[in-house]
């Protein structure tokens, strides 16, 4: 088989600390591992694999190709994979189907996900959620912005999968309400993100406490020296899996603009009205730059949310459902707010202000042109910015396109709106509804098409559904009236 090794005997290995053994390095091209691999091929319960095919996938792409055989013979995974190839899912599969005997005791996890942000971990736990419906996990997530108490009772309960920042983590092992002595597999989840956000002391601290014969499974779209030096401390003759970065063919249209400070805005509105992006992600470098960007385009009629630091976490989970099932066209976050975000179908990426980092800059127009699509990402520059230009050029191997302002002209008819609206439905998986609950009601019940009805987030008080904006008013007032799971429920719309 080209590109990625058959599974591995299940022979056993010594349990050393040393520099890890690269497996392979297989191309990111397609996202799709080669010779036709399908996710039946990789060892997966049966009862992963019929979630996975319900989910509507079959083919695994190279991370999770080369990583899934080695994690289920309980072998230490080192992965690198930039962002949008499937790294959640080379973690998640396995770790379900390893779970499938046993339970958690009180206050004793059996596994455990560090992740950088909060939304990177709500994404994982929609992803275990999903891929674990065909068993009965407990789940429980530790992230700021939640009460202290309803975490200490999923605790309590016992938890197969804990999933948390470690801020949060250790908040609770203060409270002596955590012990980490059960943990059988220990995950690092975009490790090189970890660092950069300073959590090194804070993962040292936590790997530290879980038993040293766990299995750990290291993730991280760079391999910087700092995860290497992670990988030699607490890894145990780890599997390298690293799949190259094709930068060959990039489907990322760049498009460089010169602009002065008092006009910066007026040039963002101006691209929004020219190029019409059904779906946009704004770049500032600063919180009140991004409240200040977001005034100025609700002030011309356009759909626009701000993220950014201190948001409470009902505001945060509420502007990452309206932007991610396209009901907001615009979206204007920081780079420390904006991590973790995966939205599928982005079009376009503004650079409203130059990042003086020329790594973040690639990882911010990463947003765009996944999965095969094209993309676009315009960059703003005043003059005393381009010395940054300057580096980003260097770090890309390549000039930047500079393009004229008076090209942007309005090219469509009334303002940009949204082709979908979030109603937000007051209960979630506390009162135990499913997506499949709200797509009844609105399809079975008030006799909706499912073409009408687009993404469904579920969180722990309050699920989020997107409607296209021609059916909206009506699908609120037929969900008011109507029931949910067979209880009646409130619905507003955001």
């Amino acid at each position: 088989m080209t590109g990625v090794r058959q599974a591995p005997s299940s022979k056993k290995y010594r349990a050393c600390h040393q520099k890890p053994k690269t497996i392979e390095t297989v191309s990111s091209d397609n996202q799709t591992a080669p010779d036709a691999l399908t996710f039946a091929d990789l060892g997966l319960s049966p009862k992963v694999l019929a979630a996975v095919t319900d989910a509507g996938y079959t083919i695994p792409t190279p991370i999770q190709a080369g990583s899934i055989p080695h994690a289920l013979l309980g072998k230490d995974i080192l992965g690198i994979a930039q962002t949008g190839t499937g790294k959640t899912a080379a973690f998640v599969l396995p770790m379900i189907t390893r779970l499938e005997k046993g339970r958690a005791r009180a206050r004793m996890p059996r596994t455990l996900i560090l992740e950088p942000t909060r939304e990177l971990a709500a994404q994982v736990e929609e992803n275990f959620i999903r891929y674990g419906k065909n068993h009965k996990l407990n789940i429980a997530l530790l992230i700021g912005g939640v009460s202290f108490d309803e975490q200490e009772k999923k605790l309590e309960r016992g938890a197969d999968v804990l999933i948390a920042t470690p801020g949060r983590l250790l908040d609770h092992q203060g409270r002596g309400k955590l012990l980490l002595t059960g943990v059988e597999i220990l995950v690092i989840d975009e490790a090189d993100r970890m660092l950069d956000m300073g959590f090194l002391d804070d993962i040292v601290t936590v790997t530290k406490q879980c038993p040293p014969e766990r299995q750990t499974l290291l993730f991280s779209a760079t391999y910087p020296e700092g995860i290497e030096k992670l990988a030699k401390q607490f890894m145990r003759s780890p599997e390298q899996i690293t799949v190259a970065d094709s930068t060959e063919k990039s489907l990322i249209e760049q498009r460089f603009y010169e602009v002065t400070r008092p006009t910066r805005f007026e040039v963002v509105a101006k691209l929004l009205n020219h190029f019409r992006p059904v779906s946009t992600l704004a770049f500032c470098n600063t919180k009140q730059q991004c409240k200040d960007l977001v005034t100025t385009l609700q002030q011309q009629g356009f759909s626009a949310l701000a993220l950014y630091g201190e948001l409470e976490q009902r505001e945060r989970d509420q502007v990452l459902a309206q932007f991610a099932n396209r009901s907001a066209s615009v979206l204007v976050a920081t780079d420390v707010a904006s991590r973790g975000i995966d939205i599928k179908e982005l079009s376009a990426v503004i650079n409203v202000d130059i990042t003086p980092d020329p790594e973040v800059h690639v990882h911010r127009i990463g947003r765009t042109g996944r999965a095969g699509e094209t993309g676009l990402a315009f960059s703003l520059a005043a003059m005393y910015e381009m010395g940054a230009v300057g580096k980003i050029e260097q770090y890309q191997k390549q000039p930047s396109t500079w393009h004229k302002l008076d090209e942007l002209t309005p090219t469509g008819k009334g303002p940009l709106l949204p082709p979908m609206v979030t109603l937000q439905i007051l209960g979630g998986r506390k009162e135990k509804i499913r997506p499949g609950d709200v797509l009844g009601a609105l399809t079975a019940d008030a006799g909706f098409s499912r073409e009408q009805i687009g993404k469904i987030v579920v969180t722990e008080f309050t699920t989020f559904v997107a409607v296209q904006r021609d059916i909206a008013r009506e699908a609120m007032q037929k969900l008011n009236a109507g029931k949910v799971k067979g209880k009646s429920v409130r619905v507003r719309a955001l």
